[in-house]
């Protein structure tokens, strides 16, 4: 009963979409200014009808109807009501409708949102946006159906997989999904943009919010993910370079370009094509990432089962968008010279552009290079932490001094003024690096170029802050994003220098002495849970350094449905550090493989990045305020 409503919907739905398009090409022909009312009536019903199918498979998976495919391949009767509606979107089908959720949603808010543009510029946008959402609806029906049927139906389903099972991760995707397919709107704006010569200050207006928007949404999304990473699988920190991970990442990239560049196109009318560029790419990464994710081609504990017709699908589809896009670029392309002044705000702007443009480029080079070589060489081979520390982290530095400065300079030409106060915030940065160097232990010099530029960006958004504010003048968000994100450098760095790790076997009863840390395997015990039973492990941990004692309990949790064993940490989390060990057992025996770690200023990392997330918000809510 569920999968006729859910696949009546969806095929309704790919009707309205294709009566969305006729309909607005009838209305490209009319000369009035306004869009027929029959267009937002039939985005409405679209929309609501897309939510209601969503409802739909929730509902299937809440009353546990195993004639649903997706339900039967991902829950379970004895599941908790809160993993069962997670589940909804924790597998391959049902994340592919909240995909086609969120293109049509974004589609009818910006057809309602942008009334004072033009409106062929508007008409093609929904014309663009709404064929995507045909060609996601075609990729559902017929290659990843979530209202799929078994028959016989079976009497009980395979269970969802258990490192899925958790809040962090529940959350996880609805919030990166906003970000991915976010930037779907100005993909599909830029396209209208193109066709209709719509430029200049309109243009970046009518796309800023949603850039805003879905960066915020893609930056949190992230957090979510590395949070679950570090507690759910073992992992010990707040990024791995994991190739899914790194998908994740090339559109934020892009995103935080485009959102510097929109202010120049705003301001001066200037950058119009590289932002219609970054656009284009951004949601083009979004879609590289999904295709990376469903075709199997990716090592990673994210990717989805392996199935190359969903592949290859994606790839036609990712083909004809990049060479649709393309050649509709090049055709309206104008060639621009721009004559920035080297020491004007502009120019500050471009460099910001240029250093993300050279991480994101370093982050796909080394996600894509191992597939290359496999494909062609037959070579298994990997590019971890080393090689994006090595390549990413120079630029790094240099990029945090930019950053530093570039809010202080003025539009079109600025006067070197403030040198002597820059050299005096450098100063006191070193300063402080060298506090910081004497105070704890020596390390790199790498290290400590990081940390004195991070200090250098926290002091000197923390200077412009006060002079603002006797300025009268709030720029909030953008204060805090390059406040915050100094922090999250400077922690990042403190992390990695003074993060210290110990692997070792135990039994209990037995002691593990290291550096200024005593670890006592005190005892073992067998638990049932609801959902799975725990092997539970108690830990006594003396650190004879700061003269204090903790107890840490890590688990070992077999799952029956479907039948898992998942190794969870134990982790005390406070202001300035966090204790974190996990266990395994060694072949059925006495002994168990002991991971310890103490990971410093952990809890300032999440908070920098919620910072840094909350001002896109704040920016949102401020453009709105100030154009209302």
């Amino acid at each position: 009963m569920l999968s006729n409503i859910g696949n009546s919907i969806l095929f309704f739905n790919l009707l309205l979409s294709l009566s969305i398009i006729y309909f607005a090409f009838q209305e490209l022909k009319r000369n009035y200014n306004f869009i027929n009312k029959k267009i937002y009536y039939i985005s409405l019903i679209q929309s609501t009808l897309i939510i209601i199918c969503f409802f739909t498979l929730i509902a299937g998976f809440l009353i546990s109807d195993f004639s649903i495919n997706a339900v039967y391949q991902n829950s379970h009767s004895l599941k908790p009501t809160f993993y069962k509606i997670s589940g909804t979107w924790g597998n391959h089908e049902g994340s592919l409708l909240l995909w086609v959720i969120i293109l049509t949603i974004f589609s009818f808010l910006f057809l309602v949102t942008n009334k004072n543009h033009s409106k062929k510029y508007r008409v093609y946008t929904l014309i663009t946006q709404n064929i995507l959402i045909i060609g996601f609806i075609f990729f559902i029906l017929f290659n990843s159906n979530p209202f799929d049927v078994i028959i016989p139906t079976p009497n009980e389903g395979l269970g969802l997989n258990p490192i899925l099972q958790d809040p962090a991760l529940a959350i996880h995707p609805p919030l990166l999904y906003l970000g991915f397919v976010g930037s779907s709107i100005y993909f599909s704006a830029a396209i209208a943009s193109l066709l209709t010569n719509y430029s200049g200050h309109n243009f970046a207006r009518s796309i800023k919010n949603w850039v805003l928007i879905s960066w915020s949404f893609q930056t949190i999304g992230i957090l979510a993910g590395s949070i679950w990473a570090y507690y759910e699988l073992g992992w010990g920190g707040f990024w791995f370079w994991d190739p899914v991970e790194n998908a994740s990442l090339l559109p934020w990239f892009a995103m935080t370009a485009l959102i510097h560049s929109l202010i120049v196109l705003e301001k001066r009318k200037q950058l119009y094509f590289w932002v219609i560029i970054l656009c284009l790419l951004t949601f083009t990464l979004s879609v590289v990432g999904t295709f990376l994710v469903r075709s199997g081609i990716l090592n990673s504990v994210h990717t989805f089962a392996n199935d190359p017709s969903r592949g290859i699908y994606i790839l036609i589809f990712l083909s004809l968008m990049i060479f649709g896009s393309l050649s509709i670029l090049f055709k309206r392309f104008k060639s621009n010279t721009y004559n920035f002044n080297y020491n004007s705000k502009e120019t500050f702007i471009l460099v910001n552009n240029w250093f993300m443009i050279f991480y994101l480029f370093t982050v796909f080079l080394g996600t894509i290079y191992p597939i290359v070589t496999e494909v062609f060489y037959s070579q298994k081979i990997s590019v971890g932490p080393p090689f994006y520390n090595t390549v990413i982290i120079p630029i790094v530095i240099l990029f945090l001094f930019f950053m530093s400065i570039g809010p202080k300079v003025r539009w079109i030409k600025d006067n070197i003024d403030n040198l002597k106060t820059t050299l005096m915030i450098l100063l006191g940065s070193v300063l402080i690096n060298l506090f910081i160097f004497l105070f704890f232990k020596s390390y790199s010099l790498l290290s400590n170029l990081i940390l004195i530029s991070s200090i250098f960006l926290i002091i000197s958004t923390a200077r412009d802050a006060i002079n603002l504010l006797k300025n009268k003048e709030y720029n909030i968000s953008r204060i805090i994003a390059h406040f915050s994100f100094g922090l999250l450098i400077l922690f990042i760095g403190l992390n990695y220098n003074f993060s210290s790790e110990k692997d070792f076997n135990l039994k209990v009863g037995e002691v593990k002495k290291f550096e200024n840390f005593s670890i006592k395997f005190k005892d073992l015990n067998l638990k049932e849970f609801k959902n799975y039973k725990a092997v539970i492990g108690t830990f006594e941990i003396d650190d004879f350094k700061d003269n204090t004692k903790l107890f840490l309990s890590p688990q070992i949790r077999i799952y029956d449905n479907p039948s898992t064993l998942t190794y969870e940490a134990s982790i005390r989390s406070g202001l300035l550090k966090d204790f974190y060990i996990t266990m395994s057992n060694i072949d059925r025996s006495d002994y168990y493989n002991i991971k310890f770690q103490k990971k410093p200023f952990m809890v300032w990392i999440w908070i920098s990045v919620i910072l840094i997330s909350l001002s896109g918000f704040l920016r949102f809510f401020k453009y709105e305020n100030k154009i209302n």
